[in-house]
């Protein structure tokens, strides 16, 4: 067996064990609870393993956390607070403390970051004989001060993610590795360049954004840029915490840019020059409607309830001036859709340079969504002249994507060898690539659901002449009905 292998499988059980422990809490129902309750756990473990490391390589650190809520000091001694005695103090005096640091005044950002992930958590299980043992489990299995330890964080990480998803209601903010893998490679974000997505998630786009930058980092300056320069916002709790999670994972010690808010309730018009950015990567929740009242913090031309919507509206005011580029999922109906769409992409396309949309096929979102989706690639500094759209076919042999059979980044690669690198010079119309006039894209009311023109036509034919040949196939399956009862006749007969 692979050293792979075993480690799969001790990651597999690691998971399990944890769960099999939780499902016999009375407190705790269903996977989505039983997740949020294993990754709090698992911040707070990271933070300690990190904290000892600050301690030796950060002048002066000084831990946020009062010694008694420190990992180390409550839950690393096997023997320590169990049953009453520790539920007791995790939900009365553990988590009121740590939430008090997202609004404290005079709290480290270090400090910030643990108030944030804690704000909106909760510590579902009733029983402190069971979290104990979920607890040593989790502290006698993973060091994140072990370098090997720190694969196997990851691992846990993509494991409670994949986990997550199965529970259900994950599509909104899942986006398929390879459709992020493909819009940061496109974007090619350069060290010192700001970043943002506005609906994070899970993170997914920042860390691919990371890795992408941290093949440009060779000193520590290069490293601080790199952490000043990425943001995100994500309003719900869940992603949320797995999104700062996952960013401690990835280097980003003081993961302080990764808000907890929703980016939509802030008025449209209240964000200055300085809150522009250079590029904006982000797949917004789609077939969403937001609360009443959010619509009211835009313009009187961008106001609906459509979440889409209101995401490109703010996209389009936060990308800096003639520098800023952007690459958004979004569904069929943005492209065909009117009222406050097409508002949107006459702008788009008058103030902008939509000079890509890459169409996706159906299943690539599966199973959380049927709905085929779009990546849209434009930057500031319109008009545009012309939009290239490029359909992303199916590899051989496939009629749709599903769970055992997904997109892969390797089919990008057919994008790629056509994109014309940075200046997207040399491009061809090919059997998935045209090219459409934006003064025909006007004259079509800025619909932009523009078909493949090279697809095979289906000949309909004559319906008369169809008929006629229903017809006849209909008399020749009745002859060999006949033909084959006179036969079983004739056997019958036989036999007599």
């Amino acid at each position: 067996m692979t050293k792979e292998k075993i480690e799969n499988m001790s990651l597999t059980t690691l998971i399990k064990t944890i769960q099999d422990i939780m499902r016999k809490d009375v407190g705790v129902d269903g996977d989505a609870q039983r997740i949020s309750q294993m990754v709090w756990l698992i911040f707070l473990k990271i933070f300690d393993d990190k904290e000892q490391e600050w301690q030796l390589t950060v002048p002066g650190y000084q831990s946020p956390l009062p010694s008694r809520f420190r990992w180390s000091s409550w839950a690393k001694n096997p023997e320590g607070m169990t049953g009453e005695e520790l539920i007791d103090f995790v939900n009365n005096d553990l988590f009121p403390a740590l939430k008090k640091l997202a609004t404290a005044a005079g709290v480290s950002p270090h400090g910030k970051v643990v108030g944030s992930v804690f704000e909106d958590a909760y510590n579902y299980m009733k029983s402190g004989t069971l979290l104990r043992q979920v607890i040593n489990t989790i502290e006698e299995d993973v060091d994140f001060n072990k370098s090997g330890d720190r694969h196997l964080f990851n691992d846990i990480y993509e494991k409670i993610l994949a986990d997550l998803q199965s529970a259900g209601n994950a599509g909104e903010y899942y986006t398929p590795r390879a459709v992020t893998q493909f819009m940061v490679d496109m974007l090619d974000p350069q060290l010192g360049q700001t970043l943002l997505d506005p609906a994070c998630g899970t993170g997914g786009f920042l860390i691919c954004a990371i890795e992408h930058l941290n093949k440009q980092v060779k000193t520590a300056d290069d490293r601080k840029r790199l952490q000043e320069s990425i943001y995100g916002v994500e309003k719900k709790p869940l992603p949320h915490m797995l999104a700062m999670t996952n960013m401690m994972l990835h280097g980003i010690d003081m993961p302080t840019n990764v808000r907890h808010d929703n980016t939509l309730a802030k008025q449209l018009q209240s964000y200055t020059p300085k809150d522009r950015v250079d590029l904006i990567i982000t797949n917004p929740p789609f077939g969403g409607m937001e609360e009443d009242g959010i619509e009211s913090n835009f313009l009187k031309k961008y106001q609906t309830r459509e979440t889409a919507d209101l995401f490109m509206a703010l996209i389009m005011h936060l990308l800096k001036h003639d520098t800023g580029k952007a690459a958004v999922v979004l569904p069929d109906g943005f492209l065909f859709g009117e009222g406050v769409k097409t508002t949107l992409k006459r702008e788009l396309l008058e103030e902008f340079n939509l000079h890509t949309i890459v169409r996706l096929p159906k299943g690539v979102f599966s199973p959380y969504t049927s709905i085929a989706t779009n990546i849209l690639f434009f930057e500031k500094g319109g008009p545009t002249k012309e939009v290239w759209f490029f359909e992303h076919p199916y590899p051989d042999g496939y009629k749709s994507y599903s769970r055992s059979k997904p997109l892969t980044i390797a089919e990008f690669d057919l994008e790629k060898s056509w994109w014309g690198g940075a200046e997207r010079t040399g491009r061809k119309i090919t059997e998935q690539a045209w090219k459409v006039l934006a003064s025909s894209l006007a004259e079509r009311n800025y619909n932009l659901d523009c078909k493949n023109p090279h697809e095979v036509a289906v000949n309909h034919r004559d319906p008369e002449e169809l008929m006629a040949e229903y017809q006849q196939i209909v008399h020749q399956l009745e002859a060999a009905q006949a033909a084959l009862k006179a036969e079983l006749m004739a056997c019958l007969g036989g036999k007599a």
